[in-house]
């Protein structure tokens, strides 16, 4: 394959109905970490707890649900078992779960709880099941997978419509100091079995890992990535050269999806990338912990579905099974100001014109805005049902004596772009496509 045709190739790899979906309808939502470890104030249980420490007495999933939505947030995820293997419903299969906790005299469910909450207040539900089970005996064992599917049964088919199936890869040792090898094969099956609809997140998965749990996606966010990095989503083109390895890469490398990687790849995947963080340094409630400032979310915010990546913002609850009053005020700040700052789009009532620019890949769009105003942001969308083609951009600003100003050079846009610029006044702006991998395919231009 010559190098223009596998350019062209790898700029019509396309999402699947699920991840655009996902992509479109939730850049932005919640994960919720509750079981035994938010009472011993640890991050990681070992499976020994007593079930009985488990008592959320002030339960409140509604006010999870309005604090999430109030943010701007789309749907939960919830942790329906961590490692130390508590599961927060009531499952056939384990004596570790709700039925041996005071809350509701061993009848509660968390899950089913949770999961109502969503529906009324409009938000999609999803949930974690730990693979690493540090409580279960088969752990370690072929039997575990068969266990493990059992439970994954029973949350993907009592619970109504599941947006996201959360999995990660911790392994730890067994009981039998043997580690489990995972069938996530068959737990991916299981998925498109009962939840057809339903996004999974792994780190070979149809939403994948950026490669941190700080918040920061990479400077040039990729959604077409080498299938050695998903091997989960099926290839949609070959590389380009027969010879090269690429076992090196794993999703901390934050080239992923650039040229110097993919050329060496044997085919090509659309995988999107989740960026995942807590609103406080830990991801189970621990009293003395702050939650960030507000200027750490709403950056992150603009870095991540600003950037060709959901958020994905965890919210411990506190023992009583409430919100943090600091948390709830920290979320209702995030979602003020998200609010606030994409209020009024500048350019809805305005078409963008291309220009021919430089070339057929490197396009120029003016933006006519109908009067002088304050400009903030600027948010370019590609047509990504199309594939993700724009390699880099450039954005500049008509000033008072009709000369353009360079405001930004940026990178990849793919889903969504929001570029922050110093503030100017103007009425007309200019961006030019610096490079892209095939006639690039604009969905929309805002203007905030």
């Amino acid at each position: 394959m010559d190098f223009k045709e596998f350019l062209k190739n790898a700029a019509h790899v396309v999402p699947s109905e699920n991840q655009l979906r996902h992509l479109r309808e939730t850049p932005f939502y919640a994960f919720i970490h509750f079981c035994p470890n938010t009472y011993t104030n640890l991050e990681w249980g070992d499976g020994t707890e007593d079930p009985a420490i488990f008592n959320p007495t002030e339960l409140d999933c509604d006010q999870w649900a309005r604090a999430v939505k109030d943010a701007g947030m789309k749907g939960i995820v919830l942790t329906a078992k961590h490692h130390d293997g508590f599961c927060l419903w009531q499952t056939k299969y384990t004596e570790h779960s709700m039925k041996n906790s005071p809350y509701k005299n061993g009848k509660g469910d968390i899950v089913k709880e949770c999961a109502e909450a969503c529906k009324k207040h409009g938000l999609k539900f999803g949930f974690y099941l730990s693979p690493w089970d540090r409580n279960s005996k088969y752990y370690g064992t072929d039997e575990y997978n068969t266990y493990y599917k059992n439970q994954l049964t029973e949350l993907l088919t009592n619970y109504g419509e599941i947006f996201y199936v959360w999995f990660d890869g911790a392994c730890g040792e067994g009981p039998n100091g043997k580690k489990q090898v995972y069938d996530f094969e068959g737990y991916v099956e299981l998925v498109k079995k009962y939840q057809p609809n339903a996004c999974i997140f792994h780190d070979t998965g149809t939403i994948r890992w950026c490669g941190n749990e700080a918040g920061m996606a990479p400077f040039a966010q990729w959604a077409v990535v080498p299938k050695e990095l998903c091997p989960m989503n099926p290839p949609q083109t070959e590389g380009a050269l027969i010879d090269g390895s690429l076992e090196f890469l794993y999703n901390t490398d934050i080239t992923i999806g650039s040229l110097q990687n993919i050329m060496y790849s044997k085919g090509l995947v659309f995988a999107p990338a989740e960026t995942d963080m807590s609103i406080r340094p830990g991801w189970f409630y621990h009293e003395n912990e702050e939650p960030h400032s507000l200027e750490r979310l709403f950056t992150t915010y603009l870095n991540t579905v600003g950037n060709n990546s959901t958020f994905h913002l965890n919210i411990p609850p506190m023992p009583n099974g409430k919100f943090d009053p600091r948390d709830l005020n920290r979320l209702g700040e995030l979602g003020n100001l998200i609010r606030t700052e994409f209020k009024t789009n500048l350019a809805e009532c305005v078409d963008f014109e291309i220009l021919e620019g430089y070339g057929e890949t490197q396009p120029e769009y003016i933006i006519k805005l109908n009067k002088k105003e304050k400009v903030n942001y600027v948010e370019i969308a590609e047509r990504i049902s199309e594939g993700q083609r724009i390699e880099s951009f450039s954005i500049r600003t008509k000033n008072k004596d009709n000369a353009w100003d360079t405001q930004k050079r940026c990178t990849t846009v793919g889903s969504r772009k929001i570029v922050k610029i110093d503030e100017t006044v103007t009425d007309e702006i200019k961006i030019t496509i610096t490079s892209s991998r095939d006639v690039p395919d604009i969905e929309w231009i805002k203007v905030y």
